[in-house]
């Protein structure tokens, strides 16, 4: 079996993974890609909703509002510099209840906490003006959330990491490893070509296996128990009649099922949420259930009542990796002063981090320099 020494191995080959790799290839480190799968971005960041978050409703101060808020900036001069598509469109959160716009001061409130500066509130005469289609009481608007092609934003990664020298091993698993007594870490990896890897740094970005990776590496503390939500995406299928995203004010501690545009305007709805028992993230299963279709039909209803639910197709699904036992779990990233050498430990990388992904590996890289 070879044996290689490398300088940092990134461990995932998603949006986020793709970032940090990009990121320490331009400051002159050597880097390894290593992606168990056959191709890059094939599970979590290519099932999400391709939306650039503003920044709103996470708490402030937390992981998920920095990392938004400025990754959100950096991601759209990222997008106009080097030709990725996208779309700053804006979305509309819908009051469909007294309650509802109520809430939606607190949002913004929230909002503006974050640095969210840009949200207003408009009045359901003001609302109909831009979107005729939508029953309510009152919305507010966010004009920095938009859209990207996430696919070609990370070919554009993963295209500048390999021009600064950084490689890309695909269907390479990593089985095991352990941290050795000067702080590398020794990896065992396996697929078509199975080898040792000694490397100085070691940046897990393996998403849903994020925390199954660190508990099989000898050495590393206890990775946070986690837990996995299941998200089904129904596509509209005629022409939207909407220019914007389209957000039902947020109810028990959920987003609810939105409206979503991509870069061809097709209208997408979801995602719900279905907990999962399943810990193993090979044993889930990426089916749609189409019986879901009524329970879709009714919540978009609240706001767009001329909806048929019989313009609803199954679309697809994507997993949420969740840190177990909390509410509302924030990112975790573990770093040289959590963990022994100069490792990084993601745990948690859910929703914003499409739109964090070039902060949190600015982040990265300034601290391993």
């Amino acid at each position: 079996m070879e044996r290689f020494d490398v300088d940092i191995v990134v461990v995932g080959a998603g949006v986020i993974g793709l970032a940090v790799a990009r990121a320490l290839a331009m400051a002159g480190r050597e880097v390894l890609i290593l992606e168990k799968n056959a191709h890059f971005g094939e599970e979590t960041s290519a099932r999400n909703s391709e939306v650039i978050h503003a920044g709103i409703y996470y708490a402030p101060s937390s992981l998920k509002a920095r990392h938004c808020v400025r990754g959100r900036e950096m991601l759209y001069r990222y997008c106009a510099q080097r030709g990725v598509p996208f779309r700053k469109c804006g979305k509309l959160i819908v009051a469909a209840s007294d309650a509802d716009c109520t809430a939606l001061y607190g949002i913004k409130r929230k909002a503006e906490a974050n640095g969210v500066a840009d949200l207003q509130m408009l009045s359901a005469d003001e609302v109909r003006r831009l979107e005729p289609e939508l029953a309510l009481k009152a919305a507010l608007v966010s004009p920095s959330t938009g859209i990207v092609d996430s696919h070609a934003y990370m070919l554009a990664l993963l295209g500048e990491a390999e021009a600064h020298g950084a490689q890309l091993a695909t269907r390479a698993r990593v089985r095991g490893g352990q941290v050795t007594g000067s702080g590398a870490m020794d990896l065992d990896i396996g697929g078509d070509d199975p080898m040792q890897i000694r490397a100085r740094s070691v940046i897990n970005c393996a998403g849903l296996w994020a925390a199954d990776l660190a508990a099989r590496i000898e050495g590393l503390p206890k990775p946070p128990e986690m837990r996995f939500v299941k998200g089904t995406y129904f596509a509209y299928g005629r022409k939207s009649p909407f220019s914007r995203l389209i957000y039902p004010a947020p109810r028990d501690g959920g987003l609810g099922i939105h409206l979503t545009l991509d870069m061809s305007g097709r209208a997408k709805f979801g995602p719900d949420t279905e907990w999962l028992d399943c810990r193993d993230p090979d044993a889930i299963s990426y089916s749609v259930n189409p019986e879901l279709r009524d329970r879709f039909a009714a919540a978009i209803q609240t706001y767009w009542p001329s909806l048929s639910g019989d313009d609803l197709q199954p679309d697809y699904c994507g997993i949420r990796p969740k840190i177990a036992g909390e509410a509302y779990p924030d990112f975790r990233i573990d770093g040289p002063n959590d963990l022994p050498g100069a490792h990084f430990m993601l745990y948690g990388i859910e929703s914003p981090g499409l739109t964090a992904s070039l902060s949190i590996a600015a982040d990265i890289a300034a601290l391993l320099r």
